[in-house]
């Protein structure tokens, strides 16, 4: 899967300051080049950030209840989701996704895997009804063949590279190879060890026979691992050893790996993590991860502890601001994260626990379950159930719980990096043209003296002097809107200029 990538504020600062150094240095003749460049990095700067990882969702329609697969697509489009993840390749859906703009997954089920794998035939004939049929015109980006196969109870793991194998090669035939990428979602299940993070490594049995084979294929064929993460298990299964706010994003003090002395602040991260750590103990470190699957129930039986709306809108809204904050994981800190959110819809017919049918972000009438943000630009239109709004604003310092009467405010992104913080804020403070005499020695709003307190008030300087446009809270993924007044210390955060 290709991602796209655009200048960020990472490095538009020191192209900026490389230009100017330039313009003085060039003859006459340079001058307007030079300034329609530099005019198009600063509307570059200002405009919606897509480097820093991208949020699709996985669409399940196990249930008797739910939209139209059309109107699933106008749904899709009004939220600005560009990407989903299917688990069946159904005419009616592959056709309503033709022409939308909105790249697919799709899915060979388990039970199809053993034929895949023998009959090269049969791989041919599914290309060709399943995704040559349709593509381009549904921008079918990946095929997932099989899902958790190693815990499926039919025992098809033994089926599963040569059936990946098979598709790749039918592919090929229909020359669709070099667009379609081919790979196998992965339960965190398939880990013999997963704690502390940089002991991870794969099960002993399945090493040899499908792990080193699978990601063999996959680095071959230059696709990425698909993975299956939900640190709601985890918590659920072991909550009196393992913090609610570190599981849901929120500010813990963090876990130090043993192993490599890197500083978790989160469940998610430490996951992902261990299955790097167990990539690169057999040997395949350079393969990617894409997270196929991750949520948070929104209701669930007694014994389920955690799950309810309140810590869904967390877990959810945290992790899409994480994505698209540009940060990776400890391990892998460059690695933009690209994850699929599960799931799109509550699905009434799906068995097990009630926590396996409130998965989802939406309920069937389309109605919104709770509040979270799904883009870089965007907050919340209504207010959240109760206790949701605050865990929506991880920064440090006092939030106010003053209705905002829909007002938006820009703050930093605690969890970017320093560089990213310190460049927003010399933007913002220079040629951005916000006020920060404010947070200057000695003003009203310096203290408290921190970058992300001052970085703060200089995003939202700049983002009401813009009108609050969209796309002005966005310095590279350090910045993200809030819709409770932000207050620091003593400092209030101005609404207009």
């Amino acid at each position: 899967m290709t991602f796209p990538e655009t200048i960020t504020a990472t490095f538009l600062l020191p192209l900026f300051h490389m230009l100017c150094f330039s313009k003085e240095q060039s003859m006459a003749s340079a001058m307007a080049p030079l300034s329609f460049l530099l005019f198009f990095i600063l509307l570059s700067f200002s405009a919606p950030s897509s480097a820093a990882g991208s949020v699709g969702i996985n669409y399940g329609r196990v249930a008797n209840d739910l939209p139209t697969p059309d109107k699933v697509v106008e749904l899709l489009k009004a939220q600005g989701l560009n990407r989903v993840k299917l688990y069946d390749t159904d005419k009616t859906v592959l056709t309503a996704f033709a022409n939308s703009g909105i790249k697919v997954v799709v899915a060979m089920p388990n039970e199809l895997l053993s034929a895949a794998a023998t009959d090269q035939s049969f791989t041919d004939a599914w290309v060709q009804a399943n995704i040559s049929n349709y593509y381009p015109a549904t921008q079918i980006e990946a095929i997932a063949v099989g899902n958790e196969v190693f815990v499926d109870p039919n025992n098809t793991t033994k089926f599963l590279v040569a059936a990946m194998k098979n598709v790749h090669a039918s592919l090929a035939k229909y020359k669709l190879d070099t667009n379609i990428k081919i790979s196998s979602p992965v339960a965190l299940s398939a880990l013999q060890t997963s704690y502390p993070t940089s002991s991870g490594s794969f099960k002993a049995e399945l090493v040899e026979p499908v792990i080193k084979p699978m990601l063999g294929f996959l680095r071959q064929t230059g696709s990425y691992l698909m993975v299956n993460a939900y640190p709601f298990f985890a918590y659920s299964g072991n909550s009196n050893q393992i913090s609610l706010d570190y599981a849901l994003f929120k500010e813990n003090p963090g876990v130090v790996d043993s192993g490599n002395g890197l500083k978790y602040m989160n469940l998610f991260d430490a996951q992902i993590d261990a299955v790097f750590a167990a990539m690169s103990a057999v040997q395949y470190d350079d393969v990617d991860i894409v997270v196929s699957e991750t949520g948070w129930p929104s209701a669930g039986d007694s014994n389920e502890i955690g799950a309810g709306p309140d810590n869904a809108a967390s877990y959810n809204g945290n992790l899409v601001r994480h994505v698209l904050s540009g940060n990776g994981t400890p391990l892998r800190p460059k690695t933009e994260l690209n994850v699929f959110l599960f799931a799109l819809f509550n699905e009434n017919q799906k068995s097990g626990p009630t926590s396996e049918r409130n998965y989802g972000l939406f309920y069937p009438s389309e109605k919104k379950v709770y509040e979270i943000p799904l883009t870089a630009n965007e907050a919340p239109s209504s207010s959240p159930p109760s206790g949701v709004g605050k865990s929506q604003v991880p920064v440090s310092g006092n939030v106010s719980t003053a209705a905002s009467g829909g007002q938006t405010w820009c703050v930093a992104n605690g969890e970017a990096s320093k560089e990213k913080l310190q460049e927003g804020l010399d933007y913002a403070c220079g040629e951005g043209g916000a006020d920060c005499a404010p947070i200057q020695p000695g003003a009203t709003c310096y203290n408290p003296n921190t970058l992300e307190a001052h970085a703060s008030y200089a995003f939202n300087s700049y983002y009401q002097k813009q009108s609050r446009a969209s796309g002005t809270c966005n310095f590279g993924g350090s910045g993200f809107l809030v819709t409770q007044p932000p207050k620091y210390g003593n400092c209030e955060f101005p609404t207009r200029y």
